[in-house]
């Protein structure tokens, strides 16, 4: 069983991630973390100094933060980004398309549907925030 997951090869960062209001507050602080509701847009002219965004999920039907990681990712962020809370196994990869890179969820997650999940499809269909090409892309250049 997997309690904590990350899809980076750099050092994991050990700060404990900060409230948006805290952040703002605090001129040292390199994680911050987004409650659900919460714009990820106000950290757009702090991207460069920010080592770990943590994004909360609070029930697994609660998709704001995608639209944060996608924010964040577009805007060029490089940082870690952590999925955090009510996480399921079968959101993990369309989380990891939306620019996720480390995942702490709730409850353990079971290894080998895990790898299930994320090996299920060899195609995508649309452009995301990932590097992976959209099948029609593969077909017509």
């Amino acid at each position: 069983m997997v309690e904590f997951l990350r899809y980076r090869d750099d050092e994991a960062h050990d700060e404990p991630a900060v409230t948006l209001d805290s952040f703002f507050g605090q001129s040292n602080a390199t994680a911050v973390r987004i409650e659900a509701g919460e714009d990820a847009r106000a950290l757009l002219p702090y991207l460069d100094r920010i080592a770990l965004v943590e994004v909360s999920f609070p029930s697994f039907r609660d998709g704001r933060g995608y639209s944060s990681a996608r924010i964040l990712r577009e805007a060029g962020y490089k940082g870690e980004l952590r999925a955090q809370g009510d996480v399921l196994v079968d959101q993990i990869p369309l989380m990891r398309r939306c620019g996720f890179d480390s995942f702490a969820p709730d409850a353990p997650i079971d290894e080998a549907t895990l790898e299930a999940a994320l090996a299920r499809y060899d195609f995508r269909y649309q452009a995301a925030a990932d590097s992976v090409a959209p099948v029609w892309k593969l077909r017509h250049g």
